[in-house]
């Protein structure tokens, strides 16, 4: 199971003092998901994910961005259908970066 944390900041830019204490919140979770870690600052929100590998093994780190980069996922779960609905979209026209199950929620949310 992964991990996620983070720090919401309402007003005021998220900068070095919010990625450290994710970084050091996401240290905290590298039991959760020891295979690869990583930050991100978007305008008022700090995030941090620690990932555990088992579906999109060779690209499917978080947070996952659509093509472009105007929504952007963190997600701790599985779906169990993915490969029908990735079918299903890219039927539809979707282009897909990754193997991993979850770039099918940025997809459907579109």
């Amino acid at each position: 199971m992964c991990g996620i944390c983070g720090i919401f900041t309402p007003g005021r830019p998220a900068g070095e003092e919010q990625e450290t204490i994710v970084r050091k919140m996401n240290k905290k979770l590298v039991h959760r998901g020891p295979d690869a870690q990583d930050n991100l600052l978007f305008e008022d929100i700090a995030l941090g994910f620690s990932r555990l590998s088992i579906i999109g093994l060779n690209n499917g780190m978080q947070p996952i961005f659509n093509e472009d980069r105007s929504l952007v996922l963190l997600c701790n779960g599985e779906i169990f259908n993915y490969i029908e609905l990735r079918h299903f979209l890219r039927n539809r026209g979707h282009r897909f970066r990754t193997e991993s199950d979850v770039e099918v929620i940025l997809h459907l949310y579109e």
